[in-house]
């Protein structure tokens, strides 16, 4: 359960700390007090949107700390998250003035996805606006799915919806382009055909044209090379023959002068490169040929080459790629184009999805008749007698939500028909029938603590005493919170709190304070109307508390 919930600098609360027991506990106070700033502080601790908003004017950040004593299920989610567990549990929120956000789960750092995720173990929230989902036809089967406690399946059924369709399109899209892509793919066959035969691969262009410069220019090269062996081996002007009678030359003056050696063994070094250097050109000469034939078949295949990369825009080297490009497109094609392929896939996401719509199916015809009945009986306490709920499921066309549509009638009195919500139901009949639900569903929720948010609003007289006695006697099996404004309810509740807000002419601040047995009175007497609080309202408030402890 909540055990805790501290406030910092959060809207127009400066510091507040509220201490929280088991129970049915009211929250009351004037209009615009700021009552449902709890339930928003709550739901940002809970994982819920944030931005700088909700930073009190002039603070830099607000705070939100909530402390729980964690449920079972909320234990095994903290251990397989490899989050610290303890007696307590502790979810903090910060939201600077820029609206960044921060989140940590008993002092760890998480994400606000992880809050949500665990705040759904902890916390279940009735909004006050929650009868206003029941004029819209198409919100009646996700409440009835939430009711059966059946989401995931109608998500299920849902996403098969969705692949079923997206099967479907791809089908239906392919019979309708197969002629197009018949063509396209005669083309690409016939442009991989001419890729195919040039036969170029990664690297290859780099090898074509260093080999093609080096026989178009054969005799220059052999031409050239025969000449350098001229300049190095000439018996009357080679370099060869320069060298060595240099080197004789120093080798008889070296007895003369020493410092000479450097420079005859840079002319022996320059010497022994020049005779490996002949050797070279020689071996050279001996490897280069003549041969017309390779030559033009080189230039054929360039010139190919050159002729595909200009109907491809792109350059020759990038062919190979672009013949890749192609095969791709050519297997897309191949498969989107097996119709037998795409029927059969299309055919076996239908079946999926009738499997998953028939046991959702199924599940809906059995809530159904069972909230029928508790909605039913519910309205007989809510001052409805001879009140009827009627959960209608018609069958319907395969769609996202299924194949039936829900829709809930009402019957306001005995010997009327049931008529659809929207057309015969009241706001005041709305919002009991919205409670109605409300409690419903939180006698089987799981959770530990619910939230009512102003659920009454648009009930008032005797009817509100029987709702603060539901949300008493909820409270003898949970937790609940209610933020309410009616008397009746205030009276029921087992903890009283008031919220009040104070300005000293330069700013409002909101405050929450626990009331006692003389404070309560005066809470219930305000409560109960009129402007001067008199000694019959007293009583009669009095007399409201009595009977809650009779």
């Amino acid at each position: 359960m909540l055990c805790s919930l501290h406030l910092r600098d959060f809207v127009i609360v400066e510091h507040n700390h509220i201490e929280f027991a088991s129970g049915f506990t009211v929250f009351s106070g004037e209009t615009g007090a700021g009552k449902s700033i709890l339930i928003d502080a709550l739901s940002l601790a809970l994982g819920g949107r944030g931005d700088a908003s909700v930073v009190r004017q002039g603070k830099e950040k607000a705070e939100i700390i909530a402390t729980f004593a964690p449920p079972a299920s909320a234990l095994s989610w903290l251990a397989e998250h490899d989050l610290p567990t303890d007696e307590s549990l502790i979810l903090r929120r910060l939201i600077d003035n820029q609206g960044r956000s921060r989140a940590y789960i008993n002092g760890i750092p998480s994400t606000v996805g992880q809050l949500r995720e665990l705040g759904a173990l902890l916390v279940d929230i009735h909004g006050q606006h929650a009868h206003q989902s029941l004029l819209q036809p198409h919100a009646h089967a996700l409440i009835l799915d939430s009711q059966g406690q059946h989401l995931t399946l109608s998500q299920d059924v849902a996403q098969r919806w969705q692949a079923w369709q997206k099967a479907k399109q791809a089908f239906d899209s392919a019979q309708q382009d197969s002629q197009a892509h018949e063509q396209e793919l005669e083309l690409l066959e016939w442009q991989i055909q001419q890729l195919d035969e040039l036969g170029l691969v990664e690297g290859d262009w780099e090898q074509l044209t260093a080999e093609h410069e080096r026989l178009a220019h054969a005799q220059s090269l052999l031409d050239g090379a025969a000449h350098c062996v001229h300049c190095l081996d000439n018996d009357e002007a080679g370099a060869l023959s320069a060298l060595h009678i240099a080197l004789q030359h120093l080798q008889s003056l070296l007895k003369h002068d020493p410092q000479l050696e450097p420079i005859y063994q840079t002319l022996e070094s320059a010497q022994i490169a020049c005779a490996e250097s002949l050797s070279d050109l020689n071996s050279y000469l001996n490897s280069v040929e003549l041969d017309p034939e390779r030559l033009a078949q080189l230039e054929q295949r360039m010139s190919m080459a050159f002729d595909l990369a200009r109907k491809h825009k792109c350059e020759p080297e990038a062919l190979p790629e672009r013949l890749s490009e192609l095969e791709k497109r050519r297997q897309q094609l191949q498969q989107s184009a097996d119709l037998a392929a795409l029927e059969q896939t299309m055919l076996q996401a239908k079946q999926h999805y009738d499997a998953a719509a028939a046991q959702l199916s199924h599940a809906r015809q059995q809530i159904s008749s069972q909230l029928s009945q508790q909605v039913t009986a519910a309205m007989q306490q809510l001052s409805m007698e001879g009140g009827q709920f009627q959960v209608l499921l018609t069958p319907h066309e395969p769609s996202s939500h299924g194949n039936e549509k829900v829709e809930f009638l009402v019957a306001g009195h005995a010997g009327v028909k049931p008529a659809p919500l929207s057309k015969v139901a009241s706001g005041g009949e709305l919002a009991r029938i919205s409670l109605a639900l409300s409690v419903i569903a939180s006698q089987a929720a799981r959770v530990p603590t619910l939230i009512f948010d102003e659920v009454d609003s648009g009930i008032g007289g005797a009817i509100a005493e029987v709702v603060g006695r539901l949300l008493n006697e909820l409270g003898q099996r949970h937790q609940v919170l209610c933020v309410t404004h009616l008397p009746q309810v205030a009276a029921c509740g087992e903890h009283h709190f008031l919220v009040s807000k104070h300005s000293d002419g330069q700013q409002t601040v909101s405050k929450i304070q626990q009331l006692h047995t003389k404070e309560r009175v005066e809470e219930i007497s305000r409560m109960l109307g009129g402007i001067e609080i008199t000694a019959t309202t007293r009583q009669h408030a009095q007399e409201m508390l009595g009977l809650r402890t009779s």
